[in-house]
């Protein structure tokens, strides 16, 4: 397949233009070539998002452990721009986050691409624990993430701990060797994060959102993320964090540690009404804009990368830091930059098509109309 006359975003994230060849679900060539193709003038063309913690969509829920759950939310991101995802499990039994991993890891859905499996927990505060569920929150060990990484088959590739929730220095390093280890559902202090970057987590799990804050005198969590090199995670649905902090955020993070999440939950695509996460009763009201548990606290998003795109770009921000915070900056977390997250000769041919005013066209995944 031939697409012709692209106005495209290439490896450096500057619009280019010209055409983009595509053979066997891989970018072959881009140039300029004589023969006839699929006429792109007018449009814009992306590489395609990549939401690398998201729980559920379209009714579907990672946890279910179920094929047509999955189908939901791959289906669903897929027409929302987002071409690879990694499905994230909650606060559960170790037991049976193995078999939700084992499952997972054998999946295969027709839409959106699974990257890889995200573990938020169980390894975290039972202070910081937001909607997880704290009977099932546990130390971590070894043995526990041996078993997770072994169920899933070598497709884990973040896990969440509170290094203060447990004597963690030692799992984070061994952790660290196979995944991404993230800091998140957090009440450490700066000298405990910093320990623990210096162990090898290296990202943050939804920045601001159930973690010790900065405030003048300590910087927790979120203080320490920022002045250090992790990449960190944003939910930009303008409910999670204003658009004012955001603003600042990336003007610290800049271009390359910024990492956009929907850390959506089943809702997402469905409207008001009464939902279950993680065990949990959640509502979304009436243009809601999020899921909350019985006493009003915030639960999850109901939002998708492409939107908070979208949200990022009204809120001032430059379109690369934005672009990037959506598709390298997230494969790149998790070992997947080779392949996917930017329009380069030899890596997926996963695209989403706009017109001039961010409206999805067309999304092509491995060179296919989605």
């Amino acid at each position: 397949m031939l697409l012709k006359n692209c106005t495209f975003f290439n490896e450096e994230f500057e619009k280019e233009y010209g055409d983009i060849k595509i053979e066997n679900g891989k970018i072959a060539e881009i140039g300029f070539f004589p023969e006839d193709g699929r006429d792109m003038s007018g449009r814009l063309v992306f590489p395609g998002f990549v939401d690398v913690h998201i729980h559920g969509a379209n009714g579907g829920d990672t946890n279910d452990m179920s094929l047509k759950s999955l189908e939901k939310m791959s289906a669903y991101l897929a027409k929302r721009g987002v071409t690879s995802f990694c499905p994230s499990t909650m606060t559960q039994p170790v037991e049976r986050l193995c078999e939700i991993a084992e499952f997972t890891a054998k999946a295969e859905v027709s839409g959106a691409k699974i990257a890889g499996i995200n573990f938020e927990g169980p390894f975290i505060s039972r202070e910081k624990c937001g909607s997880q569920s704290k009977e099932h929150i546990t130390a971590g060990t070894k043995e526990n993430f041996d078993r997770l990484y072994e169920a899933a088959n070598g497709k884990m590739k973040l896990i969440t701990v509170a290094p203060e929730a447990f004597d963690s220095y030692e799992f984070i390093k061994h952790a660290s060797a196979k995944c991404a280890v993230s800091l998140g559902h957090s009440n450490a202090d700066e000298a405990e994060s910093r320990r623990a970057f210096e162990a090898g987590a290296s990202h943050i799990t939804h920045l601001f959102n159930a973690m010790s804050p900065m405030a003048t005198r300590e910087a927790g969590v979120a203080g320490a993320a920022l002045d250090s090199e992790a990449t960190c995670e944003l939910i930009c649905d303008g409910r999670h964090v204003s658009p004012t902090v955001l603003r600042n955020a990336f003007k610290i993070l800049g271009e390359d540690r910024a990492v956009v999440v929907s850390d959506s939950m089943r809702a997402a695509g469905l409207g008001e009404g009464e939902y279950e996460l993680g065990g949990q009763t959640v509502y979304v009201a009436e243009n809601g804009g999020v899921a909350r548990l019985a006493d009003g606290a915030i639960a999850a998003s109901i939002t998708n990368v492409f939107d908070e795109f979208k949200n990022l770009l009204s809120y001032g921000i430059e379109l690369k830091a934005a672009l990037k915070a959506c598709t390298i900056n997230p494969a790149r977390v998790i070992g997947e930059e080779k392949s996917i997250g930017s329009i380069a000769k030899g890596k997926c041919a996963d695209l989403t098509v706009t017109d001039e005013e961010f409206n999805i066209l067309e999304v092509y995944i491995n060179g296919t109309l989605a």
